[in-house]
């Protein structure tokens, strides 16, 4: 049964627990969510909560272990751009996930998005990576709904027990799949030379990945990226 509760005072002492399923407003899951420090993950999706359950190490957390990985060696070697792991994003006021990561381009390089006053990212990141134990999981329903009317440019699901990669890149306010190509490689179309060996990720052959990620960063289009970036620093 889904619990739908009032506006609360500023004692965290009379706020009720964070519970998956109750309805929120944006507001009132912030303070309940400030109000239970040793929470590690709650979502609000489409006004409806989410608590995470302890995560388990095959299915989440080697592989988010192996996406940052591969994020983050993107990352330092492209300037203006800044990896994120699990932060809070709001984006609307019925949606604030914890995504398993995001890769922006700074605000002060043109990126879409920005910090608020409390540190939390508002607006669209340019990317957002998720782990999802199957397709049948939030992330590729609610989840990908909200991202999409909130202008999020590409959305990435694992889905690990089905061994598949879900890319999606926004194009005419609808995600399109992106494809691998003859190589078995997808590509960023927002993060020139981001990219990906599909088959290499899902079998942990994260030598192999990067391997492929730095084909990509040695391409001539993420050197263009670079420097179209470095003229905004």
């Amino acid at each position: 049964m889904v619990k739908v509760f009032p506006e609360y005072g500023n004692d965290s002492n009379s706020l009720p627990p964070l519970e998956s399923g109750d309805r929120l407003t944006r507001a009132e899951f912030e303070r309940r969510y400030n109000a239970m420090p040793n929470l590690k993950k709650a979502e609000l999706i489409e006004g409806t909560v989410y608590v995470a359950s302890p995560l388990r190490f095959e299915p989440h957390a080697e592989p988010h272990a192996n996406l940052i990985g591969w994020l983050w060696s993107y990352k330092v070697a492209t300037p203006g751009t800044r990896l994120g792991d699990n932060p809070t994003l709001r984006l609307d006021l019925d949606n604030e996930p914890q995504p398993d990561a995001i890769l922006l381009i700074d605000a002060a390089c043109g990126g879409s998005s920005r910090l608020s006053a409390e540190g939390y990212v508002e607006g669209a990141p340019e990317l957002v990576v998720e782990v999802a134990a199957s397709s049948a999981a939030k992330d590729l329903y609610d989840k990908k709904r909200a991202y999409r009317r909130n202008g999020i440019p590409e959305y990435f699901v694992w889905q690990v027990y089905e061994k598949t990669v879900s890319w999606f890149s926004l194009q005419d306010d609808e995600y399109q799949t992106l494809t691998t190509d003859e190589a078995g490689i997808i590509k960023s179309q927002v993060f020139p030379g981001l990219w990906l060996d599909v088959a290499a990720l899902v079998a942990g052959n994260m030598q192999q990945v990067l391997t492929v990620l730095q084909q990509g960063l040695t391409s001539a289009e993420h050197q263009l990226f670079v420097e179209a970036i470095a003229k905004t620093i």
